[in-house]
């Protein structure tokens, strides 16, 4: 797992140059990705983010909710949110593994509670030791034991998965946390007005 993040730290000191649009391949939704919404909804938005982003845990917050309620729900939008490591590479590895062996039905549950547990274990820094508490209590409230949670979150299977997902989200030029896309087209501001804007002028 060192090793994994030791690579995963050279590759987010990168440049943060924006990924454009995305390639058609990229712009698909795939049965690997984590989707909300009608599979036949006009539109779809795509989000790359880190579960231990402080400005993916702002859009969380306040700009996601609405646009879940509005279009997400009403079957106007489907949204697909893929996972980077930005961030603190342990806290977003431990968060993303959770959400994966959470499950489909507790995926979306877990990614929200780790975005909103950000001002817990960031209150003191960037300090795994303060950290490492709070994820426990987070995976507790989804019924993971501290021994079930460290074995998920340093399972070799799910770790190589996820450098891959990260990587490829790099190699599609993807430099930021979160980046937004609607039907393919990056959306550059992620307040809410503009999110809204893009969606409308896709259909």
């Amino acid at each position: 797992m060192r090793a994994v993040l030791t690579a995963l730290a050279l590759a987010l000191a990168a440049a943060t140059a924006h990924a454009g649009d995305l390639s058609p391949q990229l712009a698909q939704v795939t049965p690997a990705d984590h989707v909300l919404g009608k599979a036949d909804a006009p539109v779809t938005l795509i989000e790359y983010g880190s579960v231990a982003c402080p400005a993916c845990a702002a859009f969380n917050e306040s700009v996601f909710p609405q646009i879940k309620a509005d279009y997400i729900d009403t079957g106007k939008v489907r949204y697909v949110f893929r996972p980077m490591l930005t961030g603190v590479p342990t806290i977003a590895v431990a968060g993303t593994r959770l959400a994966e062996c959470a499950g489909k039905d507790k995926y979306f549950a877990v990614v929200d509670a780790m975005m909103r547990g950000q001002k817990d274990y960031y209150a003191w820094g960037e300090s795994n030791i303060i950290a490492k508490p709070i994820l426990n209590r987070i995976a507790a409230g989804f019924g993971f034991s501290e021994a079930a949670f460290t074995a998920c979150a340093s399972d070799p299977a799910g770790l190589r998965k996820l450098n891959a997902e990260h990587e490829a989200a790099l190699d599609a030029g993807v430099r930021s946390t979160p980046s937004l896309f609607v039907n393919g087209k990056e959306v550059q501001n992620h307040d809410l007005a503009s999110l809204e804007a893009a969606i409308k002028a896709a259909k």
